[in-house]
């Protein structure tokens, strides 16, 4: 068959399919919308919380309504002991409990440390600590105004105590994402994820359903061309594919969502070439080993959150076992995604994830001799077949 046929016959057998269709441009276009609208607003604000005061003096009166004025917590209820605070958070699905401790002004007065209590839901660790950092945000603050005034009543200037009540000053510049938020920091990984994802679970539906096929009906295209025609027209067909796609990610995602985006043109497109290869031929492998080509999707869908979290992003590499971060170096989204978030979000030259790079040429390569080899048995297996 020639180059024209084959490449006919591929388009055909890629927009035919409703499962690929579906997988490819359905799946990257809704996730694209869908993964990112719960944490549009970045990070949480106002979570409802339940204070329990004990002290009742004006002091812990306005520990309270500086709680209050802090973006992150919204104290909505009042109880008078521990126990009902507790029957309340459960009751009305809080976010935490608040309490103030007897004694409250009179230890800060004996300049004693009063200690703030604050219990929470730690499962949803995002609010917990949101929650968390507002109440250390206004004790902090009551507490330097407390210790400025001692300060300016023992004959130190206003100014001066204003300065020099703390011996240690922050000064807190946010790096690689200024906002704080949820979708800086984990978008662009995951983006990177579902376009290998799904660019997988494409390449590996039309090889399952074509190993559907019953061998006895009449030879199919894929059955009569050169494999490695067909290896090479498959390939580029579904790099050109997800190229585009690839740019609608990078270029309309992140500007819409205001995710940063530091890379030249050139160099990022120098980067998603054996990105795109290795992902692709990866897939091709799947589809000519799996007999249905349903299993490619779930298969694909399982390991998912297996590799999202052991890409080291969200999960430290330091507690992942060593052997299996070795054994997932070959799967082309883990040296990925560490490539893509240097370069496009925390402006690294392209000389710095060069190894990177390589790495993903030898997932190329490697994945592109066993495609190779598998095709080359199928042929076998099929001249052998007919003979008997």
């Amino acid at each position: 068959m020639s180059w024209y046929q084959i490449c006919k016959q591929e388009i055909q057998a890629i927009f035919t399919n409703p499962a690929i269709v579906l997988t490819v441009f359905g799946g990257v276009l809704l996730y694209s919308f869908l993964y990112p609208l719960p944490y549009a607003q970045q990070i949480p604000r106002n979570q409802r919380v339940v204070v329990t005061n004990l002290d009742g003096s004006q002091l812990s009166r306005q520990l309270e309504r500086m709680v209050n004025a802090t973006p992150q917590v919204e104290l909505v209820d009042r109880a008078y002991s521990i126990e009902e605070a507790q029957q309340i958070f459960v009751k009305k699905e809080l976010a935490g409990v608040l309490v103030i401790p007897e004694n409250f002004y009179r230890d800060l007065l004996l300049g004693k440390r009063p200690i703030l209590s604050f219990a929470g839901d730690a499962s949803y660790f995002l609010v917990y600590g949101t929650v968390l950092e507002g109440m250390a945000t206004a004790g902090n603050t009551l507490a330097a105004g407390i210790k400025i005034s001692r300060m300016a009543m023992s004959g130190h200037p206003l100014s001066l105590a204003t300065e020099q009540y703390s011996a240690v000053r922050l000064s807190l510049h946010p790096v690689f994402n200024p906002t704080m938020g949820y979708v800086n920091y984990v978008i662009p990984a995951v983006f990177i994820l579902i376009l290998h994802q799904t660019l997988i679970m494409g390449t590996g539906i039309i090889g399952g359903k074509q190993n559907e096929s019953d061998p006895g009906q009449k030879q199919r295209y894929w059955q009569t061309a050169a494999p490695m025609k067909l290896l090479l027209v498959r390939t580029a067909l579904f790099v050109s594919i997800y190229w585009l796609l690839s740019a609608y990610y990078f270029g309309f995602c992140f500007s819409f969502y205001n995710i940063p985006h530091l890379a030249d043109f050139s160099e990022l497109n120098l980067l998603i070439l054996p990105f795109l290869l290795s992902a692709t031929l990866l897939g091709i492998c799947l589809g000519l080993i799996l007999p249905r080509r349903e299993l490619a999707t779930l298969l694909v869908l399982l390991s998912s959150i297996p590799l999202i979290f052991s890409s080291g992003l969200i999960w430290p590499t330091s507690a992942i076992p060593g052997p299996v971060t070795a054994l997932i170096q070959v799967i082309p989204v883990i040296p990925a995604i560490k490539a893509f978030i240097a370069l496009n979000q925390m402006g690294a030259d392209f000389v710095d994830i060069l190894p990177i790079w390589k790495q993903l040429w030898y997932c190329t390569a490697f994945y592109g001799i066993i495609c190779w080899l598998l095709l080359h048995r199928k042929r076998y297996n099929l001249i052998t077949a007919r003979k008997l």
